[in-house]
This record gives structure tokens, sequence and C-alpha cells, in this order.
């Protein structure tokens, strides 16, 4: 495989660092090119018009805007893309932009579990019927800085209990919390969609660390899956998990055996 990444910070570097040398081009901001072809040794390029030809898949670690602007060419050239900023897709502008691109040029997004389990449970789920599906964020308050959490909670002031500063579905978290509801995202794609799953995003000054847990009812039976993730050493506030799962997806494309 010839891989190419979009992204050079923590959840960026760490896959490069896993990979063993199957990232060959960094797409990165024009402006930086110099910088970041000195700083890794690797080829860099401004545009996924100008990735390799050759190049079959592009790893995507840098958010919202970075899929939306090089997703589309890089899948209509026939370069896969995997992909950790699934919120993106509740746009449905850029989830069409994608969709068609990869239809044109026979290509495919992947996308990354990211920072939760149990979608594989949840995705098996659906072929039967899949009642209720919810999904809880609950961080830290310095955890929700710089997020729209400040707009509804004061977080310069220690908080005494537990606060909820949004609730509604998948799909108006995922756009008005662009890089702190990717997991709501993948939850509800993999389930019952971004409309239809039941979102709650929350402050508590208890939490040990960013804790997601997914409840579901359907045919199938009952689930309950919670998991506390911790931070990369270089980013706290980059999921050390997320950056995991787009190695260990990695890893599978090139496995003789692999999970369905």
């Amino acid at each position: 495989m010839s891989i190419a990444i979009l992204g050079t910070g923590a959840i960026g570097n760490y896959v490069r660092a896993h990979t063993d040398g199957q990232i060959t081009t960094i797409l990165t901001r024009p402006a930086r090119l110099t910088e970041v072809q000195a700083e890794t040794g690797l080829a860099c390029v401004g545009s996924a018009q100008d990735l390799p030809d050759g190049t079959t898949l592009l790893i995507d670690c840098s958010g919202h805007a970075g899929l939306a602007e090089h997703g589309p060419t890089a899948l209509a050239r026939g370069i896969d893309v995997l992909t950790v900023s699934i919120g993106a897709l509740a746009d449905d502008d850029i989830a069409k932009k994608l969709t068609d691109a990869a239809a044109q040029g026979g290509s495919k997004l992947h996308l990354a579990n990211g920072a939760i389990g149990a979608l594989d449970a949840l995705r098996g789920a659906r072929v039967g019927e899949l009642e209720r599906v919810t999904y809880t964020g609950r961080k830290p308050p310095e955890g929700w800085r710089g997020s729209p959490a400040e707009e509804v909670v004061d977080l310069s002031n220690p908080l005494t209990e537990a606060v909820a500063h949004f609730t509604g579905s998948a799909r108006q978290a995922a756009l008005q919390y662009p890089k702190n509801a990717n997991v709501a995202a993948a939850v509800a794609l993999a389930g019952v969609g971004l409309d239809d799953t039941s979102v709650s995003l929350i402050a508590d000054p208890e939490a040990k660390g960013n804790t997601h847990e997914i409840t579901a009812q359907g045919a199938f039976g009952e689930l309950t899956f919670t998991i506390t993730g911790k931070g990369l050493p270089t980013n706290p506030r980059s999921s050390a998990l997320a950056a995991m799962s787009v190695v260990a997806a990695v890893r599978e494309r090139s496995s003789t055996i692999r999970f369905a």
C-alpha cells in the first residue's frame, strides 16, 4: 500500500509512528510544506490533487474542514479515505459530495471506530429492529473548554455537580460540537441514524476522564457499553483510542484474516 496522511497533530503523528513506514506522503497546508517536509523527511503536498499516482489510501486526522476540503478530491481519484472526522457527515452537503465522489472514483470512505467500542454490535443489531440508541459523553469541565459548552456553563468557576450542556440528536451534536462529537456521530451511523440517536453531553467535576456510554434496545436484546479513555501524552485532548483505531484499521487492510 502507498498511504498518505492528512493532519500533523497528535493523532496524525501517532499514526505515522505506528504504521511501520507505510505512510509515504503528508497532505498539509501549502504554507507548511517546507516546514513539515523538514520535520518528517517525507514527501509533502498541499492538495489531494497532487497526491502521487499509486496512492491507495488517504488517512484523515485533520478534522471536519480537512475532510470536506480534501476527501472528495481523493475519492474521485480512486483513493480510499479513512477518517476519524465522522461528525462531518452530519452536514448533508458534505456527505453528498463525499458519496458522489466515491461513486465517481470507485473508491470507499472508511469510518474509523475512533474513541468508542460496541459499534460492531450496533451494526449487527440494526439488521433486526433496533428501537432506541442513546449516547452520553461525560468529561471533566476543563475538557469542554473551547467548545460551545462555554456558552451554556460557566467553566471558569468550579462546578459542584454534573451539568448537561447539550441534549439533542447526534446530528445536532456533531454540527454544534465539531471537535467533540465525532463519537456521537459514529454511534449514530452504526445504529439508528443521526436524527434518531439521542445524545447528552455532560460537564462533570467527578469525571476521571473522557467517558462514553452507549445504551441500545432492540430485537437483539439490550446493550450498555461504557469506556473511559485516556488522551495521548502529546495532547491530552486527543483520544489515544481514536489514534489506535486508525492504526488498527490500516493493519487490518493488509491482514489475510480479519474481522468482518
